[in-house]
């Protein structure tokens, strides 16, 4: 499973949100480089759609979006991520595969890149995850819980160590 690397994340707030807000939904796109590694992570009263509408992001349809929801038991983060269905590259096995595999990196990218909202708003923290897998094949179209927010919080002491060995 791969970790976070704090220095590769790169984080822009679009519409009426800011670091800390609560106005409105809160809504978490997140896209990378094949070439560099580097995250994009926009977070917005509304999905980057300028980050997800090339024709190369249309094809591979690895991005992974995210949804705060209130619910009466309190907060909960879904997360978002095509597996099969319209034009992509790749089995759905294949691509669940990859989802799962990056999926720890995906979950740190949304804490540590939120970390000032988390902060303000412990109950968010304490939140669980519901990871909705779409797939037109059954067998990977479906909802799996992936712990609580506060889970997958960087020990940046750790990745500080590791990258001095680098």
């Amino acid at each position: 499973m791969s970790s976070l690397n704090p220095n590769k994340l790169h984080v822009k707030y679009i519409g009426s949100a800011t670091p800390d807000g609560i106005e409105g939904k809160r809504l978490y796109t997140l896209t990378h480089s094949d070439h560099t590694g580097d995250l994009f992570l926009s977070i917005g009263t509304e999905y980057d759609q300028r980050a997800i509408s090339g024709w190369y992001t249309r094809l591979m349809r690895d991005e992974v979006l995210a949804e705060w929801r209130l619910e009466q038991s309190g907060p909960e983060l879904h997360v978002h991520c095509h597996v099969s269905g319209g034009i992509v590259l790749g089995s759905a096995r294949w691509r669940y595969n990859i989802f799962q595999h990056h999926m720890r990196q995906v979950l740190q990218a949304f804490r540590y890149g939120d970390r000032s909202f988390m902060e303000a708003h412990p109950e968010f923290d304490r939140a669980p995850i519901f990871i909705h897998f779409h797939s037109r094949k059954q067998r990977y179209n479906r909802v799996e819980e992936h712990g609580f927010v506060a889970d997958y919080r960087l020990d940046l002491r750790t990745t500080e160590l590791m990258d001095e060995e680098n």
